[in-house]
């Protein structure tokens, strides 16, 4: 049956045939008795599955459980290694993931791992499961994040048992199968500095397979005929410069907070990865972190696009192992800066109603900030709620604490003269903005309402709530209950990195 699921598609094992230096073979550790949570039947659409049959259900289920292997797959778990809360870490890898292959269809071709299905040799001291809670957290926020035009991996399916999985208390068990064109990350070349041979090997591969608009080879297969001269890891460092800047540009006007921005965990497409404890902030905290491990705040809102600088010097420094000079990487990580702010403005120009750059652009948007923190505002319902102003601006200015009225009606003032100076029709205004600014993002309390469900075998709250996302900013029908922010009896706390 599952040959016949993936009769449309191409399977293949590239970044298994790299050799047995960047990865292990080895099955997974399959759950017992597992059950569905959910299935993307949308992504599954996308991959030209076949999923009509009555018996693709079960079949899929076996696979994602780690039952049955991907038909012509390779199963591995692959190593790297990197710097976590800003330490030299060394050997890490995949502790807790099996990449079973590459399942290629004409709209998309990913890679398709599963998350929580085991032990591998890279595990150190961990189970290698994930529990329903967590997986349920990344479920949720890389579909999330893909709607909202976030660059992501994407979840496929999640499912779970009642295997138990001890960690502060004892939870159930589950596997989710996600899917990324790749899932090399920085750390990834970082594992390879004394040993360069490797090092430009994955990155030749690396080049030819997923920057072919790069690559002086025609087909990817033949990547190790690629030439690595300075110029071309600059240019290929320089992308991932860029890309990085931008993911993070929209982390940031999403009041995205990733939570474990470690090296292993920054992908060298530009792709949000590994969501452990992220959090959607309620209200606006520039100093906010989701994560109870990350007690310095290193990896809080305000630092994010910082240690991701700093990640990407990481990944320079590795390089040089390549002759590359340090010079010219160093050319290349300054575009950091201007790519990230290009960006960020580009994105709070269209968030905030402008259809042209106008002048002190920097100044403006930091008293937005300023504001939202004075006021202790919600993020996404100030930017969502701001479009309605000035014809509802009670229910704008009723988001904003008592304290911080004097210093928002002094903003708004200045708002009312630059949109006037700018031009743009109110309407015009209104369906830009409502474009843009979501309505519904995976805050805490939501996922939290989620997980207690599941963890009673209810699963439609989230199936609901799934559905909701896959139009973040547009307004649903008795949908209201997923835009709210959390009651005071219902905010989760930070989070750990189990979660």
């Amino acid at each position: 049956m599952l040959k016949q699921i993936f009769a449309h598609t191409e399977i293949e094992n590239d970044f298994a045939h790299l050799g047995p230096e960047f990865s292990t073979p080895l099955t997974p550790q399959p759950l017992n008795d597992p059950e569905w949570v959910h299935f993307n039947r949308a992504l599954a659409q996308r991959l030209d599955l076949d999923v009509s049959a009555p018996d693709a259900d079960q079949a899929l289920l076996s696979l994602i459980a780690g039952q049955q292997p991907l038909p012509g797959g390779e199963t591995i778990a692959a190593v790297y290694s990197g710097h976590q809360f800003g330490v030299w870490a060394g050997q890490l890898g995949d502790g807790r993931a099996h990449l079973l292959g590459r399942v290629s269809a004409p709209e998309l071709s990913v890679e398709f791992q599963l998350k929580g299905s085991g032990r591998t040799p890279y595990s150190r001291m961990g189970d290698g499961r994930a529990v329903l809670r967590s997986s349920i957290r990344e479920y949720l926020a890389s579909h999330a994040m893909q709607a909202l035009g976030v660059p992501t991996t994407e979840a496929l399916g999640l499912v779970t048992s009642t295997d138990p999985v001890y960690r502060e208390q004892v939870e159930n068990a589950a596997i989710v199968l996600r899917t990324a064109p790749t899932f090399i990350r920085f750390g990834s070349f970082e594992h390879w500095q004394g040993k360069p041979d490797l090092m430009a090997k994955l990155l030749r591969y690396s080049i030819a397979r997923f920057f072919p608009h790069l690559s002086p080879v025609q087909r990817w297969q033949d990547y190790e005929q690629v030439v690595l001269d300075v110029d071309l890891v600059k240019r290929w460092f320089s992308e991932l410069v860029h890309s990085t800047a931008r993911m993070v540009a929209h982390w940031q006007v999403l009041g995205f907070c990733h939570g474990v921005m470690n090296t292993d965990n920054m992908s060298i497409l530009g792709l949000t990865i590994d969501y452990g404890p992220y959090a959607f902030m309620d209200e606006f905290q520039y100093a906010f972190t989701p994560n109870t491990t990350d007690r310095g705040g290193r990896y809080s809102w305000y630092q994010q696009p910082p240690v991701a600088f700093w990640n990407l010097s990481r990944l320079g420094s590795a390089l040089t192992a390549l002759e590359i000079p340090k010079e010219e990487l160093q050319a290349a990580l300054e575009g950091f800066e201007p790519a990230f702010w290009a960006h960020y403005h580009e994105l709070m120009r269209t968030k905030l109603g402008f259809s042209k750059l106008l002048p002190d652009e920097m100044s403006f948007y930091d008293r937005w900030w300023k504001l939202l923190q004075a006021g202790a505002a919600d993020v996404t319902l100030s930017f969502r709620l701001l479009s309605r102003y000035p014809e509802d601006a009670q229910a704008f200015t009723a988001l904003f604490a008592e304290q911080a009225q004097q210093e928002l009606a002094s903003w708004l003032a200045e708002y009312d003269e630059r949109l006037a100076r700018d031009g743009i029709d109110a309407q015009r205004r209104i369906a830009q903005m409502d474009a843009v600014n979501p309505l519904y993002v995976v805050r805490n309390h939501l996922a939290q309402r989620c997980i207690l469900a599941a963890q009673q075998g209810d699963y439609e709250p989230l199936a609901e709530f799934f559905t909701v996302l896959n139009a973040p900013f547009t307004e649903q029908i008795d949908q209201a209950h997923w835009a709210q922010p959390p009651a005071e009896e219902e905010r989760v706390p930070a989070l750990s990195c189990s979660s």
